[in-house]
């Protein structure tokens, strides 16, 4: 599809599901993971289906991700942000800040270890010394580092308005080989996610995916085929004058 397809398909979209009794909220922050196998001649990404009980995109398949929790701003890591994706998280936002882009950049790690059992970072160092009570102790426990070095900011979209929950969405990329540990149980019947499978983008697409989903997936699936280097815009999705626009970062 193209360019003018796709935001018109957006706000095709946006129109149909637009409540108009829902309240006036402020788009919270939040990150979404790309788990990405890239060993094939078909790369595969991690996706999940959504419990029917959630009011936010029920039954649909996703990629793990949520909004930042404060633990995540205080939680030790290994490694920085690229600069290319740190200037991309500072970039159209009203206070920019590098505790801000870090805490999206750990809120992904954390929502994808929450929603699939999966740690990412490092085992190398051994485990943190310290953590914040919560989700992050697990890192301590199995051994694992967060490392930030290996995230790439792969797009941006704001929730537009009349919905039960809104968020400006960040969306990180990383390769599987950053994957440091497991834990199983996480995914089940009763869970956030009901089931989690590694597909390929043709796979993916046969899929109940919300729209932007499966808009982030073709530019993920562009973003590989160029490279898939830090350097390379960053799409970002957001109303402007009542209107989708794409907009690069």
């Amino acid at each position: 599809m193209t360019e003018t397809g796709v935001l018109e398909e957006l706000n095709r979209i946006a129109s149909e599901e637009r409540d108009p009794k829902a309240p006036k909220l402020r788009p919270a922050d939040a990150a979404t993971l790309i788990v990405i196998d890239r060993r094939g001649r078909n790369p595969k990404v991690l996706m999940g289906k959504r419990h029917e009980g959630h009011r936010f995109m029920p039954g649909k398949f996703v990629f793990p991700g949520g909004r930042i929790e404060a633990p995540d701003r205080s939680m030790p890591v290994m490694g920085t942000l690229h600069p290319r994706a740190e200037q991309t998280l500072m970039a159209r936002v009203s206070r920019p800040s590098v505790q801000r882009s870090r805490a999206l950049a750990l809120a992904a790690i954390r929502e994808t270890f929450e929603e699939t059992g999966i740690l990412l970072g490092t085992k190398e160092y051994g485990p943190p010394e310290t953590t914040p009570p919560g989700t992050w102790e697990a890192f301590k426990q199995h051994g694992v580092f967060p490392d930030l070095e290996g995230l790439q900011v792969v797009g941006r979209a704001i929730t537009p308005p009349g919905r039960v929950k809104r968020f400006d969405t960040r969306f990180f990329a990383i390769d599987r080989t950053a994957i440091a540990g497991e834990v199983e149980g996480i995914v089940g019947p009763d869970s956030e996610l009901v089931e989690v499978a590694w597909v390929t983008f043709a796979q993916a697409r046969t899929f109940d995916l919300h729209h932007i989903t499966d808009t982030i997936l073709s530019d993920l699936e562009a973003r590989i085929s160029n490279g898939f280097a830090h350097e390379l815009p960053v799409p970002f999705y957001h109303r402007k004058n009542g209107r989708f626009v794409r907009e690069l970062l």
